[in-house]
Parts: structure tokens; C-alpha cells; sequence
């Protein structure tokens, strides 16, 4: 496995548990009924929960741009020090990113959404 295909991993497996925390929220403020029913008038959520579930729909939409340049790259065969650094860089920018967001943390979260956009733009120049 490419080292860009191990990021790939760990920014999906992260993406993939996000959901966790403000689920278990749900279930604290709304009770198990409501937060797996659909109630009229739902209470809400704590508001770093709130957050971490932007924080998490954010997340996806960036993976799939993000998975969707690895495997591009990884199918051309194209490796090199640019695109392991973009993808470990990318990889911490998403971790602060979601931490910066459920935290309300200021410029932090812009810096590392705009972070994890340059990586996916080098990985793009790589391609192109």
C-alpha cells in the first residue's frame, strides 16, 4: 500500500467515526426514541455537537475530493514527495479542521480547511 493510500485510510476511517460523539448527544438530549425517530420538534443538540455535525458533513464533501485524487494518482502511478507530504498534511489539516469547528475555535478552522485545500490542489497539479 502507497503511503497516499494510508492517508486515504486514515482520513476516511476518521470521517467515518465522526458521527459518534453527536449521535451519543442526540441520544442524551432527545432520549433513544427521538434521536433515532423523527420528531416534530426535536430538542437540540449541545452546540459543540451541532458543530462536530457540520464539522462531519464537511468532511465528507471534502473526502470525496480528496479520495478521488489519491486513487487517480494511484492508478497513473504517480508518487512522489509532493503527494505523500500533501497527504499527510491533509490528513492533520482535517483533524484540526474538526477540532477547530467543534470547538469554535477562531481562523483556526478557516486555516485548516484552507490547509486541506492546498493539498488537494498539489495533488490535482501533480496529476494535470
Amino acid at each position: 500500500m502507497t503511503t497516499e493510500l494510508m492517508y486515504l485510510t486514515w482520513v476516511t476511517a476518521l470521517t467515518g467515526i465522526i458521527w459518534i460523539p453527536y449521535i451519543l448527544n442526540a441520544v442524551m438530549v432527545r432520549g433513544l426514541t427521538d434521536a433515532v425517530g423523527y420528531p416534530e420538534n426535536p430538542a437540540p443538540l449541545a452546540p459543540w455537537a451541532a458543530k462536530m455535525k457540520l464539522a462531519h458533513a464537511n468532511a465528507i464533501q471534502n473526502l470525496v475530493v480528496f479520495a478521488a485524487l489519491v486513487l487517480v494518482a494511484n492508478a497513473a502511478g504517480i508518487s512522489n514527495e509532493l503527494t505523500v507530504t500533501a497527504c499527510h498534511v491533509y490528513f492533520w489539516a482535517r483533524v484540526i479542521h474538526l477540532a477547530a469547528y467543534t470547538f469554535a475555535i477562531p481562523w483556526v478552522r478557516t486555516v485548516g480547511f484552507a490547509i486541506g485545500f492546498v493539498c488537494q490542489a498539489t495533488l490535482a497539479l501533480q496529476l494535470l
